[in-house]
């Protein structure tokens, strides 16, 4: 799921070099922390946050059809 996150949120940012994604388990969940430039932290989390949203809809489905796993996607400054 790292690797997905990291090639969502480097499309979407102007700093791509700073994209920093580290992943977390968690018992049976799994932490995923994207970390971007502050001035990307908009992009990143959109209007009402919406692209947030649609970032975690398509990781909780690409974790459901391969490990059938809790992901929660968390985006820290």
């Amino acid at each position: 799921m790292k690797e997905l996150v990291e090639v969502i949120a480097k499309a979407l940012v102007e700093k791509p070099e700073e994209v920093i994604v580290t992943e977390k388990e968690n018992g049976k969940s799994t932490i995923v922390e994207l970390k971007v430039a502050p001035s990307d932290m908009g992009k990143v989390i959109g209007k009402q946050g919406r692209i947030a949203k649609s970032i975690r809809a398509v990781v909780k489905a690409a974790a459901a059809m391969k490990d059938d796993k809790k992901v929660i996607v968390e985006i820290v400054q």
